[in-house]
């Protein structure tokens, strides 16, 4: 009996072709083990389906003949066999390789590197600077500055995309700032659910190195738990820390200081609709990250890089969607009342809305704003601004610049 082909590694993106000229699939792996990109061509799209782990190289080419009609694909199956195997996509001993050398080569290196400079905004400084500058002037006078902020939050979508969003946010800060500490809490797209990475390493940007805060990093460390995750890969290949502290150099200097926190989904707390911190490796977490903040009054500021909803064929509706269109309107319409929870201090609020129907507004920003809320619960918010961007033609991506005070005495706390 023939050995079943290898599967086809679930962690990979599958999105339409940008390509005019080529339709089909696109195949892209998120975590950059592998640099490869291919494009399936749509009669060739059900050979995917072949490599589950459980049918063999017999099933696929029983397939393809009946697809072509001609008993000679041996060379066909070939291609799309190696073509696959040699990108890194299968579940084997190729990809594994390539895991290990990667996460090898981010673990001896010295700092974590600009992964997306020189494609999600120019990798030369001077040209980098024209381009902010443009985002955050927007052809007029800078936004409203704001005293006594304990916090922002940004979008993590493309700069291009989500500018007036960005300016909102980051044109609440003046010089007075400069000397925080800023506690950078990103999505993590690709981690562990319930957990959050770490790194010791700096991030650098076409304008310098910032200064990771070693000393806070090991005191979450020590205080943390089994919820931390040190020297998290996905610090490699994460944008949603990357773009803020880019914004926070253009600002104050390529030496900012910056605790970087990635946040992994709270899967479980979803599925089973309670808060959080009902599982006891995140609860110590966030109390630790609590304390920081208490002990930290005055030196800290938080950051959130976030994007909120995800609609569209893109994240897996049936349906396509546009900014502006009047299934998107309704989206606006339960965002607002997600984000008037936030802007509260009700993170049981929030987060009772985040669970119905699973979230299925899949708002990536969930749980680093969850965690924020928990560590700074006096925090009370402004809606500064509120936007979508299409980032494709069938889907759109949802969100927001918000700033937080801490709230006057008196005022209860979630």
């Amino acid at each position: 009996m023939s050995e079943p082909l290898p599967p086809i590694r679930a962690d990979l993106d599958f999105l339409p072709s940008p390509v005019e000229d080529r339709p089909g699939l696109l195949i892209r792996d998120p975590f950059h083990y592998s640099d490869a990109m291919l494009i399936i061509p749509p009669a060739l799209i059900p050979c995917l389906e072949f490599f589950d782990g459980t049918r063999s190289a017999l099933d696929l080419r029983e397939m393809l003949v009946r697809l072509t009609g001609d008993l000679r694909v041996g060379e066909l199956q070939e291609q799309i066999t190696g073509a696959l195997n040699e990108a890194g996509f299968l579940e084997n001993d190729v990809y594994r390789a390539m895991r290990r050398e990667r996460e090898a080569a981010f673990a001896a290196s010295p700092l974590r590197e600009a992964t997306h400079a020189g494609s999600a905004y120019p990798a030369d400084p001077q040209a980098l600077r024209t381009v902010l500058d443009g985002y955050l002037l927007d052809g007029g006078a800078p936004p409203e500055r704001e005293s006594g902020l304990a916090g922002i939050a940004a979008p993590h979508v493309s700069p291009e995309g989500g500018r007036a969003c960005y300016r909102a946010a980051f044109g609440a800060l003046g010089e007075e700032y400069a000397d925080r500490i800023f506690v950078v809490l990103g999505t993590s797209h690709y981690g562990e659910p319930d957990r959050f990475g770490l790194t010791r390493k700096p991030y650098a940007t076409p304008y310098g190195e910032a200064v990771c805060e070693v000393a806070l990093v090991e005191r979450l460390i020590a205080a943390g738990g089994g919820a931390v995750k040190l020297e998290d890969y996905c610090h490699a290949v994460e944008h949603s820390i990357e773009f803020q502290v880019l914004f926070l150099q253009h600002l104050f200097g390529p030496c900012i200081r910056v605790l970087p926190i990635l946040c992994g989904s709270f899967g479980r707390a979803l599925l089973k609709r309670e808060p959080p911190e009902r599982g006891d490796t995140v609860r110590r977490f966030l109390d630790a990250l609590r304390e920081l903040n208490e002990s930290g009054s005055g030196r800290l500021l938080w950051v959130l890089g976030i994007d909120l909803a995800h609609i569209g064929r893109r994240y897996g509706d049936a349906f396509a969607a546009q900014s502006g269109d009047a299934r998107m309107e309704e989206v606006a319409r339960r965002d607002a009342e997600r984000l008037e929870r936030v802007v509260a201090g009700d993170r049981e609020g929030f987060w009772n809305l985040v669970c119905e129907n699973r979230d299925g507004l899949r708002w990536c920003g969930a749980a680093a704003l969850y965690t924020f809320l928990y560590a700074v619960p006096e925090a009370r918010g402004r809606l500064r601004e509120y936007g979508q961007w299409s980032i494709d033609p069938q889907s759109a991506v949802t969100f927001a610049a918000l700033s937080f005070r801490t709230a006057p005495a008196g005022v209860p706390s979630t």
